[in-house]
């Protein structure tokens, strides 16, 4: 029997992405198939534009969190929704940096760090200052 391989930096950073833009969406409760389905659109689409850029393999997990957030968007409707805000509209939690490693969801009204992405799931309320200075 031949050695199992090890997965190169590219496939790794994507089964990452994958994991935990899913743990998100079981935290939130939305991790039905055809939302499933939206993140294996999003890892494909990614594979290909790490391998045109190799150097933005660490920041695949945010750009796949944005990905599946925009395609609920024209589907469904905000995700992640702010555990933090209490009142007002309900509104979406945003991935920070945009381009970037240790990818966040921030709330952007309240100018919290909420959870990083792929750990929704321990959000409660409050959150830490985010460091974009944004509020």
């Amino acid at each position: 029997m031949e050695p199992i391989s090890p997965l190169s930096p590219l496939e790794q950073s994507l089964h990452t992405a994958r994991a935990l833009v899913l743990a998100d969406l079981v935290a939130g409760e939305v991790a039905e198939a055809d939302v499933v389905s939206l993140v294996e659109e999003a890892v494909v689409q990614r594979r290909w534009w790490v391998e045109q850029w190799p150097d933005g393999v660490e920041y695949v997990a945010g750009l796949v969190a944005q990905d599946v957030q925009d395609s609920l968007l024209d589907r469904y409707g905000r995700w992640p929704l702010c555990p933090v805000c209490g009142s007002g509209d309900p509104h979406a939690l945003e991935v920070e940096p945009e381009l970037g490693p240790d990818p966040h969801w921030v709330c952007h009204q309240a100018g919290v760090k909420v959870a990083a992405v792929g750990e929704l799931g321990s959000a409660g309320p409050g959150g830490t200052p985010s460091s974009s200075g944004s509020a």
